[in-house]
């Protein structure tokens, strides 16, 4: 069984960011930190756990206005990859999402996760930026349903 919150100690925060890191910036000898922004302190993080209360994904919410929100550092490790963790750390942050009041979610998403997010109502609204010379990525957007 898997379970989505959010992380409440310091120790599950260092674990957070350790995933996030081994899986977004460690293959690409990205420093500590660089898993970081100006927003983690007022994001909603979420985290997936499996049964042995290991976090086997981790993103992340934050607000840019008062009705759109950007989901960002979308990871999971490659064990759990194609297994629903992805698609319930979506759900749990779309749904945290509606509790603030947004109503559109923005996104980034590297071109092999591309598929991922449209077949969950996304729709791609232009390229983006292309991360260490090498990691191409797609807009995507998707309006929130009341």
């Amino acid at each position: 069984m898997i379970s989505v919150r959010t992380p409440e100690s310091k120790t599950e925060f260092d674990r957070y960011y350790d995933l996030r890191w081994r899986v977004l910036r460690e293959p690409w000898q990205q420093p500590r930190g660089s898993e970081r922004d100006s927003h983690e302190e007022k994001a909603i993080h979420a985290m997936a756990l499996n049964d042995e209360g290991q976090i086997i994904g981790v993103a992340r919410l934050h607000q840019v206005s008062n009705t759109t929100a950007q989901i960002r550092y979308m990871a999971v490790e490659d064990d759990w990859q194609r297994s629903g963790i992805g698609d319930a750390l979506l759900r749990y942050l779309e749904k945290q999402a509606r509790v603030l009041g947004v109503r559109h979610i923005k996104l980034n998403a590297r071109e092999n996760s591309v598929d991922f997010y449209t077949k969950r109502g996304y729709q791609i609204t232009g390229p983006g930026h292309l991360l260490y010379g090498e990691i191409r990525h797609q807009m995507l957007e998707k309006r929130l349903d009341d």
